[in-house]
């Protein structure tokens, strides 16, 4: 009986401990992730300002090269490390030094509105976790935290950002959690990150900030013949390694070429004009604009966008095309991020694939859109979390098929280099404790 008092006592104060950390938690995050969250719909007004701007006057595209040279130059002679961007905030989370310096905040904020507004492709979510990262670290040193509390905070920033500017608060806390290392999640940030993300999401939607919809109608029916359900999903795990494959492409043009600028051309202001130049190039190759900016919505009937590729048509190339725009803006040093570019990407590649494999169009536009992101940023829990909270759980389970599938299909390759190995995909690869995709790239 005295051994049962003493387990009881015991677990009170386990409960009475966890009771005052959560108090605190929510002392230093609400104001935070509110912060966060309002800055976010700000971006969000600011982004659909640009994109309308660039509409309304086409020829604001050929100042791309001088926004661009412009952006490039205050990075350089202000930025200091803030130019690392997003694998500064994973670095800083693993191992925690010097911070995130605070100026990333407004130089990716206004850095990423000037790409948008003359005509670079790129995306939104770099800008938002940038957000976070950069206000949670300040949080961190003005009030003299642990390295631990920094490291939970950090998380909580990324969270806040991802779940804000794309309305997925799930995804943003388990994006937060699973992109730090390959193949592992770290749970010790799980209610700090669910928490940001809820409250910044929460925010941004009260502001007036509004994201677009998606809706994928189809639903397997639960009378069909034994053989037709598992056959859409064997097509879904087909379309998975098309979409690794993509992301792959995508993450090895990104780094590639964008090492082989900084070489040729050190200085970046005149790399990011030559980048700028080499866009308006692509547009009149293509004698198109369809995949400047975000490529949500278009102003131009009949261009390809997200919301286009869910509806039957078409359209094989559009996602090659914006693939291209996408690694000749960011490689050369414009501002924004890959993941909406990437949602595009997947989105078309799975409008084409529907078609070659005579499945329903909008759900395999959706398996892209999730899972072309999952494969690139290594994070497949976040992006089957992100389909089902954006499409609905009706097809829960080929989207968890496409993204899963699609992660181990692109290897360990990805968008972040300083993501760390914690499990590898396959037993081939033979790492060590601390190694990071950067670290086992091949040497040139």
């Amino acid at each position: 009986m005295s051994e049962l008092h003493g387990n009881f006592s015991q677990n009170l104060k386990n409960i009475g401990t966890v009771g005052r950390s959560l108090s605190t938690w929510l002392l230093l995050l609400v104001p935070l992730s509110a912060a966060i969250g309002a800055l976010c719909a700000v971006f969000l007004w600011l982004l659909d300002w640009a994109t309308q701007s660039r509409f309304h006057y086409p020829n604001i595209l050929y100042l791309l090269p001088v926004g661009g040279a412009a952006v490039a130059w205050i990075y350089a002679r202000f930025g200091g490390t803030s130019d690392a961007g997003n694998n500064l905030i994973v670095d800083e989370i693993h191992t925690p030094s010097a911070g995130v310096p605070l100026r990333m905040a407004p130089l990716v904020f206004f850095g990423t509105i000037i790409t948008h507004l003359f005509g670079g492709s790129a995306g939104r979510e770099g800008t938002a976790v940038q957000l976070g990262g950069s206000l949670a670290s300040t949080a961190g040193k003005y009030l003299h935290l642990s390295n631990a509390q920094t490291r939970l905070l950090l998380m909580a920033g990324v969270a806040a950002g991802f779940g804000a500017v794309f309305g997925t608060p799930l995804a943003g806390a388990i994006f937060a959690l699973e992109v730090l290392a390959v193949g592992r999640l770290d749970y010790a940030g799980l209610l700090p990150c669910l928490l940001a993300s809820l409250i910044a999401d929460w925010t941004c939607h009260s502001l007036g900030a509004h994201h677009t919809l998606y809706h994928i109608s189809y639903v397997p029916p639960a009378s069909a013949p034994l053989f037709q359900h598992p056959l859409l999903l064997a097509k879904a795990a087909l379309s998975g390694v098309a979409f690794g494959l993509v992301a792959l492409i995508f993450a090895e043009a990104n780094h590639k070429f964008g090492a082989l600028m900084k070489r040729l051309v050190p200085f970046s202001p005149l790399r990011a004009a030559i980048g700028g130049c080499a866009v308006i190039a692509l547009v009149w190759i293509f004698q198109t604009r369809a995949y400047l900016g975000l490529g949500v919505w278009s102003a131009i009937p009949g261009d390809p966008t997200i919301s286009g590729f869910f509806a039957p048509s078409t359209d094989y190339w559009s996602w090659a095309l914006k693939l291209l725009f996408t690694v000749v803006t960011l490689s050369t040093g414009f501002k924004g991020g890959e993941v909406t570019p990437l949602f595009f990407i997947g989105a078309a590649l799975g409008h084409a694939l529907a078609g070659l494999l005579n499945a329903p169009t909008d759900l395999f536009a959706g398996l892209g859109f999730v899972a072309v992101f999952a494969a690139a940023a290594n994070t497949p829990i976040a992006c089957t979390l992100m389909g089902i909270e954006l499409f609905g759980a009706a097809n829960a389970v080929p989207i968890t098929i496409a993204c899963w599938v699609a992660y181990t299909c692109s290897g360990h390759h990805g968008i972040y280099l300083s993501q760390r190995i914690a499990t590898p995909k396959h037993d081939r690869l033979t790492t060590t404790l601390n190694d990071t995709l950067r670290s086992i790239r091949p040497v040139k």
